[in-house]
């Protein structure tokens, strides 16, 4: 049957998936969550960061490796009555390599934030790998990004110019013609 052909190529690719699926989880059972510990945790000892590596598997093929610099006084704090003082904390950030359903990784850096003032900004998303991509090179690109990412939230000021809109519908400042 020829009308048929086209749903049996469907099928065919829904059980590769779900192979593959199988075959990503062994991966991370196998080498991918050991190497990615060591990798974080001997890069973060010869870069001199201080941090720690948590591995977070309360849920099967959902587990989660976080390199994750902790939480502080923040120096800020509400002063109550009778010299009392509530202290703000401060969550220095994160650098997440989670399993998705199916297998494959996310990768995720969680800004700083002060718990108590504001909410936290939403977490960012670097990109998502099947076990095989996540090379340490592209490790090494993540913590760059993570400690790009945390450095700028730190040195937070309007001092930066923002970026010219230029494209269809941007309007122009006559005056700048005028020259």
């Amino acid at each position: 049957m020829q009308e048929l052909h086209s749903l049996k190529n469907k099928v065919k690719k829904y059980n590769e998936i779900q192979e593959n699926t199988r075959a990503y989880r062994k991966a991370w059972d196998d080498s991918l969550k050991n190497s990615l510990i060591d990798l974080l945790t001997n890069t973060c000892a010869e870069i001199g960061l201080e941090a720690t590596v948590e591995v977070r598997q309360q849920v099967k093929n959902l587990e989660a490796i976080i390199l994750d610099l902790g939480k502080v006084h923040s120096g800020i704090y509400e002063e109550l009555e009778n010299e009392m003082k509530r202290q703000f904390v401060r969550a220095n950030g994160m650098l997440v390599y989670q399993q998705l359903f199916n297998g494959k990784i996310i990768v995720m850096i969680m800004p700083p934030y002060i718990e108590g003032i504001g909410e936290p900004q939403p977490s960012k998303m670097i990109a998502i790998y099947r076990p095989e991509e996540l090379q340490p090179p592209f490790i090494i690109r993540h913590l760059e990004e993570f400690l790009r990412d945390i450095t700028e939230w730190e040195d937070y000021d309007d001092d930066e110019k923002q970026p010219q809109k230029i494209g269809f519908n941007v309007g122009y400042n006559l005056e700048d013609l005028k020259e």
